[in-house]
């Protein structure tokens, strides 16, 4: 049984302090959302990283995020990880939330992926949107003036 939304957000507070202390990262902030999801987030440089429950699927997944004047973009921190050269191949951290022990284990694990790709996707937002696009980042535009 997936742990509830009380049991991942203190986990992701107790897990996150040190990461988000030592790259600045101002949060969490804490939501439920409409769908079957429960989301954290950490900001920071220019950077937002959410950290997502999947409540029915008993996943966790941590997303980094990057605005521009016209683009949002998302990607997995171990697709980031990846594409960066951080990392060899897919599949060195778990996912799994079906339990605290898997929920533990699978933050502390992308968390190090966040450590690695902190520093790219910090600064020159034009580096960091094509280091994501290489990683397949989900990406939307964002309307004219806003």
């Amino acid at each position: 049984m997936v742990p509830g939304v009380e049991v991942f957000f203190a986990e992701v507070r107790a897990t996150c302090a040190d990461v988000a202390e030592r790259l600045g990262l101002q949060g969490p902030g804490e939501r439920e959302s409409d769908l079957p999801l429960a989301v954290a987030t950490y900001s920071g440089s220019g950077v937002k990283y959410e950290v997502v429950l999947g409540l029915w699927d008993g996943y966790i997944e941590i997303h980094a995020c990057r605005e521009t004047e016209s683009t949002l973009c998302k990607v997995s921190v171990e697709k980031l990880a990846v594409a960066a050269g951080a990392v060899e191949k897919p599949g060195g951290v778990s996912f799994g939330a079906r339990s605290l022990r898997q929920m533990k284990k699978s933050l502390t694990g992308q968390l190090r992926y966040v450590e690695l790709v902190h520093p790219l996707v910090t600064g020159d937002a034009k580096a960091a949107v094509e280091l994501m696009r290489r990683a397949d980042a989900r990406e939307w535009s964002r309307p004219a003036g806003r």
